[in-house]
Parts: C-alpha cells; structure tokens; sequence
C-alpha cells in the first residue's frame, strides 16, 4: 500500500470530522426537538393530566418521541449518506459482471471533496486498467492463436503429402525442411512466452555480475549473422568498450530481441546501427534501422505483450520480444524508448552504470 501525502491525510481526516460533526448535530436537533415539543404541550394545556408529568410518564413520551424523530431522522439521514456508497457498490458489481467500461462519476457537493475525488479516480483508473488487460486478452487470443495456428497447418499439410507418398526424393526433403523449420519456429514462440512469464514474474533482480558489454552485443550480432547476412543488411558497429554490473542472460535477451528486431524490418540492403555510449551515470545502447516508419499511434503500445503494429501479420513475429525488453529494463532500473521517423526507427535502452559492490 502506498504511503498517502499530507493533503491526502488532510480529506480523510475532514471527511471524517465531517461526518461526526453532522451525527452529533442531528443528536442535538432531537434532543432540543424532543425538549420543545414536551414543553409546548405543558405551556399550552394539552397535557393536563399530571400523571403524564410524573417521572416515569415523562420519560415514556421522551422514548416515543425520540424513537419517532430518530428513525425518520435517520432513514432520511441514511439515504443521503448511503446513496454514494450504493453508487459505488453498484459500480463494483458492474465491473465484477464483466463491464470493464463502468466509471464512476459523483455531482453536487461530493464531487468536491479530495477524498470523494480521490476514490472516483482510484476507481477509474483501476477499471481502465482492466479494460485495458481486457483488450490484451482479446488481442492475445486473436494473434497468438494466428501465429500457432500457421505453422501447425503447414507442419499438418506437409506431413500428410509425405504419409501419402508419390513424392521425388527432391520433394521429401523440401516437405521434410519445411516441418523442421515450422517446428523451429513454434519452440521459438513457446520459449518467449516462457522468457516472458519468467521475468514478468520476478520482482527482484539476481545473479548480477561484471562482464563486457560491447563483447555481449557483438556476440549478439554474430548470433544473428544469418538473418542479417540473408538481407544484405549493411551493419553499423562503432562503440568502445564498456563494463557493466547486471544479469548477464537477461540482458542477452534484449539485444537479440532488439536486433532481431531491427533485421527483420529492415528491407534487403538496408541499414542497421548499433552504438553504446555513457553519460551521467548512465549507459546507453542504441539500435537503429532504416525502413517503414512505426506509425505514431502505435509507439506507445509497441511494448505491450501480445500487440504487433503489423496487424497484417505480414512479418514474422508474436508480439513478445518487445515486452522481454521493457520488463528486463525495468528490472535493472532502466528504461527504454522508441523513436520512428524519416525512415528510421531508433530503441534506446538507458541503464544505471553501477558498479559491483
């Protein structure tokens, strides 16, 4: 839970005082109520039996007089304190029902008070929240299922060619190849979701060590030589040497993904940049490609699991690399952005220079 400021603290505790104050004057109005009306009915003669003032009778008609203006003091009390809170009940049950486009919205007086204000945003903000992961569930369910569904009918339809036979040798083993790639390529994808949920999964960050950075990402580089060399892609390496204190995996992670990433929307015989510099306490790696530009509406949804700019799904890929990326980043107490325009697509990672111990 998080720590709440001294202005927060300050509603609360009005909104509190508010309420005692409004119970205790109520009490007061029927207890003056009660009193007046007792010595209006002596002053004017209706009470005329003196049993009726006795002691006991006294308090009898106090009792059924309070018990009178009380309870319609109170239903009327409770309705106007309780309508808020009916609101926001009905409000949780809409979202409980699966309406994750519920909000919450107060007028009058409660609508200025912070800690009314405070509880409407809260609650708005949790159920675009929702709405939100709604959304990334539907697309999950939609591109996932697209990008399994492809290679298991290729693997299926060549399978069954080669189970029918009549085949050349030549045939054999292009069918064969194929299965081999398409099966490649669904360990690829079931590894990432794993790679995902595991660094999704961690709040804390372990196994930091010193190691050489440049070297890591240009071992990267040679990972990939064959996409990129399969491109003609014209690479661009120009950094020094560079020492940093982190989880040496991880990190691996992100510049395979984000290179990866570079070659593959890049067009043959483009270019691809990498470039690490450090500044203020801060290393920062660079990865640029040229090519189609990320459209402006997307960039700031590029990092969510599951979403691929590329609706078309024209280009291979499941919307998960991006996410390892950002999670692995923030992690290590970084952060990293995106930048498309001109034909250049530029992701910049900043992490702290800390060194070990």
């Amino acid at each position: 839970m998080s720590k709440l400021s001294r202005e927060e603290r300050r509603s609360r505790i009005a909104l509190s005082l508010l309420v005692t104050v409004v119970i205790f004057a109520l009490l007061v109005v029927i207890g003056g109520t009660i009193t007046g009306l007792v010595f209006l009915l002596i002053n004017l003669g209706f009470v005329s039996d003196n049993r009726l003032l006795e002691p006991g009778a006294a308090v009898a008609i106090l009792v059924i007089i309070s018990v009178l203006l009380g309870g319609v003091l109170s239903y009327l009390f409770s309705r106007i304190t309780m309508k808020p809170v009916n609101r926001i009940i009905g409000s949780f049950n809409q979202l409980a029902s699966g309406n994750f486009s519920t909000r919450l919205e107060f007028t009058g007086l409660w609508a200025k008070h912070a800690t009314v204000r405070e509880i409407t945003d809260s609650f708005n903000t949790m159920a675009e929240e929702l709405e939100n992961t709604e959304m990334l569930r539907s697309d999950f369910i939609n591109n996932f299922s697209h990008e399994f569904k492809t290679p298991i009918v290729s693997i299926s339809g060549f399978a069954k060619l080669l189970k029918h036979g009549n085949l050349t040798e030549e045939q054999k083993a292009e069918y064969i190849g194929i299965i081999a790639e398409e099966s490649s390529r669904l360990a690829r994808m079931a590894a990432n979701v794993l790679d995902l949920t595991k660094v999704e999964n961690q709040t804390i960050l372990t196994g930091q060590t010193t190691f050489n950075l440049s070297e890591q990402i240009r071992g990267c580089i040679l990972l990939l030589e064959s996409k990129w060399s399969a491109k003609h892609i014209e690479l661009h390496i120009d950094f020094d040497e560079y020492d940093i204190f982190a989880n040496e995996e991880m990190l691996k992670q992100v510049w395979i993904n984000l290179i990866d990433n570079a070659v593959k929307f890049s067009p043959d015989y483009g270019i691809v940049s990498v470039g690490i510099s450090e500044t203020s306490g801060l290393i920062t790696v660079s990865v640029t490609n040229s090519g189609a530009d990320i459209p402006a509406e997307c960039i700031d949804r590029i990092f969510n699991k599951f979403y691929q700019a590329d609706e078309s799904h024209s280009s291979e890929g499941n919307g998960i690399g991006l996410a390892i990326v950002k999670q692995a980043v923030k992690l290590h107490g970084g952060t990293v952005i995106a930048d498309s325009r001109k034909g250049r697509t530029t992701f910049t990672v900043m992490l702290p220079a800390k060194k070990e111990g």
